[in-house]
């Protein structure tokens, strides 16, 4: 029978394309990953890959093996490391893609509590404004919103993305706020151009009363990191849109405003995503159980909003 390290080198080494990033994913080095490979293929007779020094493809025997054993070895996988936490204590690296404003202000603090009650995890966090693919690249999980669910993804909801307008008080001052979101194009604007796309994030708010209106803002700053728009916006140059979340804290401090109480645009939600598995690792488990609870706790979907001087939140 086949060693799981010859099956897993073999099975990254297809997603990868490539035994040096294979061997990343997996810890290991080149090296090894193509020792375990040329083993695999030595013991089943047949030729696996067709190599070259720039490129690593499948041949017939090799593709027809990935799909007849791809999906088993993720079950395969869980399956033991569910079987080899039971007896112990969530261990190991965690592996977790964070988007950085909402992970920094909202995840990074409940990780004392975490590591407290785990303390053999060991945590790997990316903080990054991007979709990750969580199976090819080795995640155990991810955090942000408006991810693609692939087959076999899971998402759990954290916290509504409810996109407001906001401002520094000294920006506002002495400025006639905007009656609607169309006279949010008088103001200086900071806006988001999208990593993925390369435009600009536009946004279509609301009222309580259900009436739309677009929000086209100047585009007087363009950034593309939430953290960023928001400083800019407490440095008091101008006027940006961004998740109740993200300048939940600002808000309640003063060092920003609501520019349009009553309005706001709907992003979907925050959520939490992991692959889907039978048997989840125990480290993973602990985890999407610990988040989830401790935001089921902060109620964002039903916490008011502080009140402006411009009005009451809404």
């Amino acid at each position: 029978m086949e060693t799981l390290a010859n099956l897993e080198s073999f099975v990254r080494s297809a997603e990868a394309g490539s035994f040096s990033e294979a061997a990343r994913r997996l810890a290991l080095t080149p090296a090894a990953v193509s020792r375990n490979v040329a083993m695999l293929e030595r013991n089943l007779g047949v030729r696996l890959f067709q190599r070259s020094t720039r490129k690593l493809t499948l041949t017939e025997a090799g593709e027809g093996f990935l799909q007849s054993i791809g999906g088993n070895l993720d079950a395969l996988q869980a399956a033991i490391a569910e079987a080899a936490s039971g007896a112990s204590e969530p261990a190991g690296r965690l592996k977790v893609s964070l988007s950085p404003t909402f992970g920094i202000g909202h995840i990074l603090p409940l990780m004392p509590e975490f590591l407290g009650r785990y303390p053999l995890i060991r945590p790997e966090w990316h903080f990054e404004n991007r979709q990750v693919d969580l199976v090819a690249e080795g995640y155990d999980a991810a955090i942000g919103g408006g991810f693609d669910l692939a087959p076999g993804i899971v998402a759990r909801t954290l916290a509504p993305a409810r996109i407001i307008a906001v401002a520094s008080p000294a920006y506002m001052a002495g400025r006639t706020p905007p009656a609607d979101p169309a006279g949010l194009s008088a103001l200086d604007g900071i806006v988001m151009r999208s990593l993925r796309t390369g435009r600009i994030r536009h946004w279509s708010m609301r009222d309580a009363a259900g009436v739309e209106m677009p929000a086209i803002l100047a585009e007087t700053i363009v950034a593309n990191d939430p953290a960023a728009m928001r400083e800019a916006a407490r440095l008091g140059l101008g006027v940006t849109l961004l998740a109740v979340p993200d300048v939940l804290s600002d808000l309640e401090g003063g060092a920003l405003v609501r520019v349009l109480p009553g309005w706001h645009a709907d992003a979907g939600a925050i959520s939490l995503y992991y692959a889907s598995r039978t048997l989840l690792p125990a480290k993973t488990r602990a985890f999407v159980d610990f988040v989830v609870e401790a935001f089921r706790r902060m109620r964002f979907d039903s916490a008011p909003l502080p009140a402006t001087k411009d009005g009451p939140g809404a």
